[in-house]
């Protein structure tokens, strides 16, 4: 669990083809340098295809994607530009049954978190046998009281969660984190597979691989399906906070999949406790609001008064009844890094079973043995803020400097309680076009899972891949790519 990846060379890092990494497990290489059977499709194409049409592939997927306009903003940044998020061509595969097992432990812990979000508004039961403690949901700033006794449609609070996956140790599965408030990147998912086919034909004419283009569908299906009771065909819309946002390209082209309205805060407002759009043929009823916004500037009548983003008396047509927000209101405590410890014991409370994928072990800082661990090894551990995001706010203790991890220290000292931490997993590599060629790089996997009558996923998910040599930072706000993910019978 705590090894470390070996710094590739640069003599390794240009060869025509990835070697297995000594301490990480790689996806496409076994221990004894075989390629894994359900890659054996890419490692024939990879030794046919040279390295000038890989370099060629990848500058055309660039220019496709800034023609399409598939680009983040990095908050801070003084330019202001937009950048687009590296596509590499080369796709991380998972055997057909491997997915199997994964889809039956995402489903697993989806269902246990909704069930611990119903909850805490309401009976608090998990709370009263002490099975959390009650001071980590309670006291928390993402804990929102205006959802105490609030009934939502079919008791589900997280219909699309993005719950992200490593592959450590000697392959064994992981969940890093939990998505539970406005999860990203299911565009990049979609476009990655549009890019792979047009750019390989000749790999999906060999090789049977799972569709994801349904996924809009799907999306669709389940937020008609949460409307108000007694609303037979109802209006859905995307609530954006507008095109400077960095998943602005993804609500648009959500939207557009969908064929359904992109509206903003100014577009909607409420009347009568109903929530209405403003067309112009006049106001038309909406009810059920995929929304894009945080809870905070959500209603500025509910919440921050100074917000201009949100929809003013929104809470109060959602406490009516009149109107299903998807995710709902308060799911961020779930997905709290101080409350991700827990999960599995939801799990064992709600559903009465054992988890199917387990967490990293995690370090509660606002525990004395473990804060008293973790300053003597913070040099062995990655630090994370519990309400942290993106990858900002980290410590990854292998990488860091004596004054970076001494500075650190003096914020986890002022404040324990904000921090986790966990070992320095070596992440799973997969092999990758990089500038000096293909070469093993460390990836996480996001699959989406939506929650409605039923919880349904489209086979894989979005892969991100740390670009950088050596790095296990996947974010692509911190210079991480994307691949396309592969399920392949």
């Amino acid at each position: 669990m705590q090894n470390q990846e070996m710094p590739l060379s640069s003599s390794q890092a240009s060869a025509a083809t990835p070697k297995p990494a000594s301490a990480a497990y790689d996806e496409m290489y076994a221990p004894d340098g075989s390629i894994r059977p359900h890659y054996a499709t890419v490692g024939d194409w990879l030794k046919k295809t040279s390295p000038e049409r890989l370099s060629a592939m990848r500058t055309a997927a660039q220019m496709l994607f800034h023609r399409v306009g598939i680009t983040f903003a990095v908050y801070g940044e003084d330019s202001g530009a937009e950048r687009l998020i590296p596509f590499d061509i080369l796709p991380h595969v998972i055997p057909h049954a491997e997915w199997k097992r994964l889809h039956l432990g995402l489903c697993q812990r989806v269902r246990a978190l909704n069930m611990f979000l119903h909850d805490i508004y309401h009976g608090r039961e998990i709370l009263a046998a002490g099975r959390i403690p009650a001071n980590k949901v309670l006291d928390n700033k993402l804990y929102q009281k205006a959802m105490d006794g609030l009934t939502v449609p079919g008791g589900t609070y997280a219909h699309i969660a993005g719950i992200d996956l490593v592959r450590a140790g000697a392959g064994d599965y992981y969940v890093l984190e939990d998505n539970l408030r406005t999860p990203s990147g299911v565009s990049y998912m979609l476009e990655n597979r549009k890019m792979s086919m047009r750019l390989m034909p000749e790999l999906f004419a060999q090789q049977a691989i799972e569709p994801v283009e349904h996924y809009p569908d799907l999306l669709l299906d389940m937020l008609r399906s949460v409307a108000p009771e007694g609303i037979t065909d109802p209006t859905v819309v995307v609530l954006t906070p507008g095109q400077f946002n960095s998943a602005y390209f993804e609500h648009a082209f959500l939207a557009q999949q969908m064929g359904i309205e992109l509206v903003e805060g100014p577009d909607l407002f409420v009347q009568n406790d109903q929530v209405f759009m403003r067309t112009t043929s006049g106001p038309r009823a909406v009810h059920v609001i995929y929304r894009r916004i945080d809870d905070d500037f959500l209603d500025p009548v509910e919440f921050r008064s100074d917000s201009v983003l949100g929809v003013p008396d929104l809470v109060r047509a959602y406490r009516a009844g009149s109107v299903t927000l998807a995710n709902a209101v308060g799911t961020g405590v779930a997905d709290d890094k101080s409350v991700y410890p827990y999960v599995p014991e939801m799990i064992r409370f709600y559903l009465g079973e054992e988890p199917l994928i387990s967490n990293v072990p995690t370090y509660e800082l606002s525990r004395k043995d473990d804060l008293a661990y973790t300053l003597a090894n913070l040099k062995d551990l990655v630090v994370k803020e519990v309400h942290g995001s993106g990858g900002y706010g980290m410590l990854i203790g292998p990488t860091s400097s004596a004054r970076e991890c001494e500075a650190y220290r003096l914020r986890i000292l002022d404040l324990p309680e904000k921090f986790i931490a966990q070992p320095t997993l070596s992440l799973s590599t997969c092999p990758t076009f990089v500038e000096s060629g293909v070469a093993p790089r460390h990836i996480d996997l996001r699959p989406f899972v939506l929650s409605g009558k039923e919880v349904v996923m489209v086979p894989g998910g979005l892969t991100r891949v740390a670009l950088r040599e050596g790095s296990l930072v996947v974010n692509s706000s911190q210079g991480g790519g994307t691949k396309d993910t592969w399920v392949a019978y």
